[in-house]
């Protein structure tokens, strides 16, 4: 059996001596742990105005000591920083902290920090200095003892925040002669004075429903609003002044008061429409983005169209002034101001005479219409049919109104103009240039084929590119003249794939055109490149995948104008006023003078496809087209596109330019359904 060793003092020393070790490592550890667990002042004050960025309000009250707490209530502390943060609308803030002391311990129990805050508010931005005081609570939470200089430094208890807001009148739209096209009108409000209802409250209720086509619930709903009395006229719908029938219905209705209200006003409706757009009322996500900038939930904001596009300029600055006042209302000092500013007028190029009279011929069918100036590049008419009214929309539509509209078949809220479309025929005078350009055609070039149908060679199989009319010489004027598809098949192959998508590229193909609304681009081919020799061959006549923006074409026909230039286009008076091209000399002098003589043949010779368009003592150069919209060449259900693309002659003050596509032309006559639509409105602007 073994014997118990004894431990030697040396040994019982070195054990006593790593116990303390460990103890103290542990008491350290723990008060390390402990202390990590406590926020610093810094942290908690980044917190603090981190909820008053996302206007928690709540949560920074309970980050507030004891004793500050005992002095103001929770409903209390909101309400005071709900007037200052919002009523600057206040947003963006940000703090940068600087401590007013040395230590940096957590074992401190009181703290003060400096910092500098800044933010965006409606009347720009502020910026000060302030300091926040934090002491422990009995947990070791770092607390804020909080007064009303933590809101400013300047401000005194007993004082209060006093914000004024003076909203800007918003800017009108006017057209190039400076008829209105959008800015203020009046409108009918309809609305109930409660005490004023007869006795069978429920009745009347549901006649004015069914009159304005809107629920009961609704009315219901506004007629529960805290603010309503029963002497108190009490809003429902916006109707236009000239319903005179429906506001007599209504007034036959005990309670039904109706009174004048300021709206938004569109003289034009749906003749200008996708050009001018409209306003409505503002959402909660575009409130949010447009934070600061003086809006507020019950704001109009543009929609669409040029109200959209200068939506800044047209509803101007918000002035604000944030003060400090006191008991009596007695200014003590601005804490922040700026000046309001109404909304800027915008003038456009557009002729509101031209724009109805070509929304007119075009109001019966779905369709575009573009016209210009191709020497200057002004833009003065931009027509999109069927149309909705703009009017409706500042009224507010009924949630009926809006289902049948977005539900119609002819799509009235599809701006064609912003589109792209197969262009038919109408691309001829495109390529014929670009083919006299590159030097692969000659305005002497005669196609050869007989027939009315053609195919290069066996390797195309059943693929046959076809023509309308058997006519002699075959060469460039006479194909125009004629709008001979084989003709350009033949011309776009000559050039070949490669020089055939350059050209294309070389007019602004696969670009947006530089405009102040933004359209989509023209494009060629499947990911911009044409995959056979039958889609080249098609190309060449407007067809194949061939797609083309309405103002883009506008803009290519004018190089036949500017001796093979193209013209930019503006929308707007005064800033772009001086003549520019967006692309120069896309077609040589010569190419451009041939094709504009050609298409002058086109209008003027008996046989020519565009004849109709002819206007005795007038030089009207154009070019008709129908596009054939259809699944396969064989297909015979689909339907067809009608082309007139025209140029008056003139000086830079009276060259027009003038382009319109009908949709479902087929058994209408094609283009020729066109044309007229076109020559009436040469004829009828001067």
């Amino acid at each position: 059996m073994e014997q118990n060793k004894k431990v030697s003092p040396k040994q019982a020393a070195a054990i006593i001596i790593i116990a303390a070790v460990l103890v103290l490592g542990g008491v350290i550890g723990f008060f390390l742990y402990q202390n990590s667990k406590i926020e610093t002042p810094e942290k908690r004050l980044k917190q603090y105005f981190q909820f008053v960025n996302d206007k928690e309000y709540e949560k920074m009250y309970h980050m507030l000591s004891e004793d500050s707490q005992s002095t103001i209530s929770e409903e209390a502390f909101i309400e005071k920083n709900q007037n200052f943060y919002g009523s600057m609308e206040a947003n963006q803030i940000k703090i940068s902290i600087e401590e007013d002391d040395k230590s940096n311990s957590k074992r401190e129990s009181a703290r003060t920090l400096s910092y500098q805050l800044t933010m965006s508010t409606l009347a720009g931005e502020l910026s000060f200095e302030n300091s926040a005081i934090f002491s422990k609570n009995k947990d070791k939470m770092y607390m804020l003892n909080w007064s009303v200089q933590d809101l400013h430094p300047h401000l005194k208890e007993g004082e209060e925040i006093k914000a004024e807001t003076s909203y800007p009148k918003r800017g009108n739209i006017y057209d190039r002669n400076g008829v209105m096209l959008a800015g203020e009108g009046t409108a009918s409000s309809v609305g109930i004075v409660p005490g004023k209802l007869p006795e069978d409250r429920e009745g009347a209720i549901a006649q004015i429903a069914e009159y304005l086509d809107v629920s009961t619930e609704k009315i219901e709903t506004a007629l529960s609003a805290n603010w309503v009395k029963d002497d108190l006229f009490v809003p429902i719908r916006t109707v236009a002044k000239t319903e005179e029938a429906l506001k007599a219905q209504l007034l036959t209705i005990p309670g039904v008061k109706i009174s004048d209200t300021a709206v938004r006003y569109y003289p034009l409706g749906q003749s200008a429409a996708q050009v001018v757009g409209y306003t409505q009322n503002i959402t909660a996500e575009e409130l949010e983005e447009h934070a600061g900038e003086g809006y507020t939930a019950t704001s109009q904001i543009g929609k669409g169209g040029i109200e959209k596009v200068y939506e800044k300029q047209l509803h101007g600055t918000t002035g604000c002034k944030v003060s400090v006042v006191d008991s009596d209302g007695n200014e003590k000092f601005v804490i922040v101001e700026q000046k309001g500013e109404d909304g800027k007028d915008i003038t456009l190029t557009i002729d509101s005479i031209l724009q109805s009279q070509m929304y007119r011929q075009l109001a019966e069918d779905k369709g575009w219409g573009v016209a210009m100036n191709p020497k200057t590049g002004e833009v003065l008419a931009l027509v999109s049919t069927p149309a909705y009214n703009p009017n409706d929309f500042v009224m507010g539509y009924t949630s009926r109104a809006w289902e049948e509209l977005n539900n119609d078949a002819s799509k009235p809220l599809y701006n064609r103009c912003r589109s792209t479309w197969a262009p038919g025929s109408a691309f001829k005078p495109i390529v014929a240039a670009l083919g006299l350009t590159q030097g692969s055609l000659t305005a002497g070039t005669e196609a050869v084929y007989e027939g009315l149908q053609w195919q290069k060679d066996s390797s195309w199989g059943n693929y046959y590119v076809t023509t309308l009319t058997d006519y002699s010489p075959k060469n460039l004027e006479n194909a125009l003249v004629y709008s001979d598809n084989i003709y350009f098949a033949q011309a776009a192959l000559d050039m070949g794939t490669e020089n055939f998508q350059k050209g294309l590229d070389s007019v602004g193909f696969n670009e947006t055109v530089p405009f102040t609304m933004e359209y989509k681009p023209s494009t060629y081919g499947e990911d911009g490149k044409i995959q056979s020799e039958t889609e080249l061959a098609d190309s060449g006549y407007g067809q194949g995948k061939i797609l083309v923006n309405p103002l883009h074409l506008a803009v290519m026909y004018s190089a036949f104008a500017n001796d093979g230039s193209m013209i930019t286009p503006y929308l707007t008076k005064g800033e772009e006023e001086k003549t520019a091209y967006w692309k120069e000399n896309v077609f040589t002098k010569e190419a451009a003078e041939t094709v504009w003589n050609d298409m002058v043949q086109v209008v003027d010779h008996p046989d020519g496809t565009g004849h109709e368009a002819m206007i005795e003592g007038k030089t009207i150069a154009g070019k008709t087209g129908t596009a054939e919209i259809k699944a396969s060449k064989e297909d015979t259900s689909g339907t067809e596109l009608g082309y007139f693309m025209g140029i008056r002659d003139g000086d830079e003050n009276s060259c027009l330019l003038i382009g319109m596509m009908v949709e479902d032309v087929k058994d209408r006559g094609g283009s020729h359904y066109v044309v007229p639509k076109v020559r009436e409105c040469f004829a009828n602007y001067k």
